[in-house]
């Protein structure tokens, strides 16, 4: 039985896709449905380079967070839905292991990720998020095509 399913957001026209396929996929078998996003925690921006990786200001984080949760609120909004219920979570650090942490510590049945993502140079070194996500989920992993 499928009781919970992750999707993550960055508030993308793509993500948003993925966001209404998990939606309407956790409708069909009955789920919860947890939205998350991750945001910067200032060690990959100019402040936290500079610092040599001191975490950034409580400031500049606080308005990451808040930043975070609207994206939050603009997926929840974008369903239109009241036939689910939905949860959020904004979770601090990378898009991919946040997915990951968040799957694994919530006991996720299925993940749920857009295939677009980084490209170029970037992704060649990072991997890209689905990619990330697909080999290292506790759970099945339905990446969407959003592109």
């Amino acid at each position: 039985m499928t009781e919970l399913i992750l999707v993550g957001t960055d508030g993308s026209e793509t993500a948003t896709l993925a966001v209404a396929e998990a939606a309407d996929l956790a409708a069909n078998l009955g789920a919860k449905l947890l939205i998350l996003t991750a945001f910067a925690n200032g060690a990959d921006t100019k402040l936290g380079e500079q610092a040599h990786n001191v975490p950034a200001p409580k400031s500049w984080r606080s308005a990451r967070r808040t930043e975070a949760e609207e994206v939050l609120a603009e997926a929840v909004d974008s369903l239109g839905r009241t036939d689910l219920s939905v949860e959020t979570v904004a979770q601090e650090g990378d898009a991919a292991e946040a997915i990951i942490r968040v799957a694994e510590k919530r006991n996720a049945d299925i993940v749920v990720v857009g295939n677009k993502g980084m490209t170029g140079i970037k992704r060649f070194l990072l991997g890209s998020v689905p990619s990330r996500v697909a080999h290292h989920a506790p759970c099945s992993v339905f990446i969407v095509r959003t592109t």
